[in-house]
């Protein structure tokens, strides 16, 4: 196992990010923060400002990446333009972060050496294939640019391990949920938006029927499959799925919501969304066995979680 002595979370000030700054933390890990706060935001460190190396940098400069990483053991690429409609109405735009920033991230590793790098990948990059569970050897087929943006950076962190030696693992997030999402976003995930109608006692637009279902992951076991990622040696140069091997429908997913919150309305069903995916599941049978993670959070347990999260957000408000 490879002791983490320093890190640098790029997009450390956002959901994933701040959590796993978190986490480092508390093992006794030395952060670095490198976000532009395109989207992040500094009140997810607030707590832990003092603790840290801050540096407000885009990770497509390369001496802004270059000074966040210097000496750093592993890092976690976190940063991203994570909109899925942005990356349709902006393609060129996207692609200039997550696929060159990136690639500039990758690049800096392997001038620094002996630095991994664990990068933040999705469940995007299968598309629409029916095959359930997804397991890492389906035929990938990206139906989006962000999608496809994700597979390069992959492909760019395979060739760097191959070609250069360098340490990688890409994590394929499937749907991560947990406190401090942001709901105010129109590209939020359908957790926050759920909880954040919930305790504003408004009922939620459901898009199809609610019989799709998705693979929820508690954010806590993403960040834990991070830290197992930047130490496990088998992982080097793959791609490896971080679900639950469980999915729920968006209809079960609201009617929990409801009975936590006591807020019983019926929600607002709407046409479906062209090219939305009906199901997905993970098969972390490689997780498991090339990282040990398993995930601990129970779905329910998770959701009590984050609600209580956001009903103290609304009374802070």
């Amino acid at each position: 196992m490879k002791k983490i002595r320093k890190a640098l979370v790029t997009g450390g000030a956002g959901f994933i990010g701040s959590h796993l700054v978190d986490a480092l933390l508390a093992v006794g890990v030395q952060v670095t923060v490198l976000d532009n706060l395109a989207t992040g935001h500094r009140a997810n460190l607030a707590d832990v400002r003092s603790r840290i190396t801050f540096i407000e940098g885009d990770i497509c400069q390369r001496p802004d990446v270059e000074a966040a990483a210097a000496d750093c053991d592993v890092i976690f690429h976190q940063a991203a333009v994570v909109s899925v409609p942005q990356t349709v109405a902006d393609p060129l735009g996207s692609a200039s972060v997550n696929e060159l920033g990136t690639l500039t991230v990758l690049d800096v590793a392997r001038i620094q050496g002996d630095t991994r790098v664990v990068l933040a990948s999705s469940c995007a990059v299968y598309g629409d294939d029916p095959e359930q569970p997804k397991h890492e050897a389906l035929r990938l087929c990206p139906q989006s640019p962000y999608a496809l943006q994700k597979l390069t950076g992959e492909r760019y962190a395979r060739l760097y391990f191959e070609l250069y030696g360098l340490e990688t693992v890409c994590l394929r997030y499937f749907n991560v949920y947990g406190p401090r999402q942001d709901p105010s976003s129109p590209y939020s995930g359908v957790i926050s938006i759920f909880m954040d109608h919930a305790v504003q006692q408004k009922a939620p637009m459901i898009y199809g029927d609610g019989g799709q279902s998705r693979d929820f992951v508690f954010v806590k076991d993403v960040v834990r499959a991070n830290l197992l990622a930047a130490s496990a040696r088998v992982a080097s140069g793959q791609a490896v799925n971080i679900g639950t091997g469980h999915s729920e429908t968006i209809n079960q997913l609201w009617e929990i919501v409801g009975r936590l919150s006591g807020f019983d309305m019926s929600p607002r069903y709407v046409a479906s969304r062209a090219g939305d995916i009906r199901l997905s599941m993970a098969d972390i049978s490689r997780a498991e066995n090339d990282l040990d993670f398993k995930p601990k959070h129970h779905f329910e347990d998770g959701i009590a979680a984050t609600f209580k999260w956001y009903e103290q957000r609304e009374k802070r408000a």
